[in-house]
């Protein structure tokens, strides 16, 4: 039954029940300590007045002289035998009902009276027209030793008074319980508060958005800190399902330039093949340049194909040979490469001796593809500087050139598969664009990095960095 109620409503019912318990557990207390106050105070008041009367019996000399007046807090008092046959009664005060006596009075308590001591009893009993209650003492009568001397005092005033307490208790129990309530229902809602904003957080999530946070999130309260927990796991979600949708993008992006890089030595291969099919072979000439031209466009496949297999490599994060490479012969290995290649081109070289773990060829690779770059987005005889220094424990190879530069987008995505300063497709406007991103998969899995920069004076400069050995 409680599980289906909110959390408001059992937070509140259990304050409510808890106040109602000790306010009642009070009440009872109140009652019960001063019911016994009254009673008490009762008895000592038929104490006090038991020799008045025991004096006004007996008197001074000994003798009987009968009842006399009342004592004071008095009502009734009468003698009656052992057996519960009453001897004499007097003074009921009121003209009230006397008291329903038992049959036998068992005398169960020992009293001290002056010097000596005698066996009475205290009890309660009500009246006998049942309009109100007695409080009783009874003693032996000092005449007749087989008589009992009972005295009584009416409990109307004891009674009343405790009415009036109980009518009391219940009215300041009402009022206490009604403000508890109204106090806890405010206490209830003012903490319960952030919590309806981290469910209006999260539904609001749970549509789409999840840039939403949740509000008021401090440390010093436990709705804060839980709203701390939310919005740092919220901020976690958030980054991998951009992650998520950026990888996707790119994979997205991946597949349809491959396809299309693809698609197009395939076109080629298909094409010199019908040539053949159409009787090329029976002419020299286009037999030749059939042949040569499936041969080109098989090479250009397989080029490409090596570097999708390198980057799905290293997109795996498989290890590389971890070797000591001295990087300054790697790097006027390719350097001198790139001068047969391009002989008209000036190249500037300025190497520090530098050694690094990785491997040989990655690594040669790497300066290669970045000086392949300049050549294919630079004009003829463009000067290249190539640097290479140590810097606070890394090396960095800087390549520089002096051609158009870089855009600030393009800056940023010129190392993003497929991606080209050229929108064409041709295969003279400088490949097929994966040229910078193996350059920048080797050096992340080498522990470095890749970025290019504008170079002083116009162009682009691409810095690779990798830690020393």
């Amino acid at each position: 039954m409680l599980r289906r109620l909110s959390l408001r409503a059992r937070l509140l019912l259990g304050v409510f029940l808890l106040a109602a318990i000790g306010l009642a557990a009070a009440d009872v207390a109140t009652y019960s300590a001063l019911r016994t106050f009254l009673l008490d105070r009762v008895d000592s008041s038929l104490r006090s007045g038991h020799g008045q009367i025991e004096h006004s019996v007996v008197g001074a000399d000994g003798d009987q002289h009968g009842f006399g007046p009342p004592a004071q807090g008095i009502d009734w008092y009468a003698e009656r035998t052992l057996t519960g046959t009453t001897i004499a009664s007097s003074f009921l005060v009121g003209g009230g009902s006397p008291p329903q006596l038992p049959k036998r009075i068992d005398l169960t308590r020992t009293e001290r009276n002056g010097p000596a001591t005698e066996r009475v009893s205290y009890f309660t009993v009500d009246s006998r027209d049942g309009a109100t209650s007695y409080r009783v003492r009874a003693s032996l009568d000092p005449l007749h030793p087989n008589a009992v001397l009972v005295i009584a005092s009416s409990l109307r005033d004891v009674y009343d008074t405790l009415h009036r307490l109980l009518l009391i208790e219940l009215l300041v129990t009402a009022v206490a319980l009604a403000g508890i309530g109204g106090l806890g229902l405010w206490v209830v809602r003012l903490g319960l508060g952030p919590l309806r904003q981290i469910e209006a957080t999260a539904a609001t999530i749970a549509a789409g958005d999840l840039s939403q946070r949740v509000e008021r999130a401090e440390p010093r309260t436990e709705v804060g800190r839980l709203g701390l927990s939310l919005n740092a796991m919220l901020g976690q979600i958030e980054q991998a399902f951009d992650a998520r949708e950026a990888s996707e993008r790119r994979l997205r992006r991946f597949v349809a330039d491959a396809s299309h890089e693809l698609r197009t030595p395939l076109a080629a291969v298909r094409a010199y093949a019908e040539l053949f099919g159409r009787g090329a072979a029976d002419r020299p000439e286009d037999l030749a340049r059939s042949m040569a031209g499936i041969t080109r466009e098989a090479e250009r496949m397989s080029l490409l194909v090596d570097d999708l297999l390198l980057l799905a490599r290293l997109d795996e994060g498989r290890p590389l040979a971890a070797e000591p490479v001295d990087l300054a012969a790697v790097v006027e290995d390719a350097v001198d490469a790139a001068r047969v290649v391009d002989p008209d081109r000036p190249i500037g070289v300025s190497l520090e001796a530098a050694r690094v773990l990785g491997d040989r060829d990655r690594l040669r690779q790497v300066v290669d593809n970045v000086l392949a770059n300049v050549r294919s987005h630079t004009p003829p005889r463009t000067p290249v500087d190539v640097a290479l220094r140590r810097v606070d424990g890394r090396v960095e190879l800087r390549v520089g050139d002096h051609g158009p530069g870089l855009a600030g987008d393009d800056a940023a995505r010129v190392f993003e598969r497929f991606f080209r300063v050229d929108s064409s497709r041709t295969r003279a406007s400088g490949g097929v664009g994966l040229g910078l991103s193996i350059v920048a998969a080797v050096a992340q899995a080498h522990g470095g990095s890749a970025t290019a920069e504008p170079t002083p004076g116009g162009g682009a400069t691409f810095v690779v960095s990798l830690p020393l050995a």
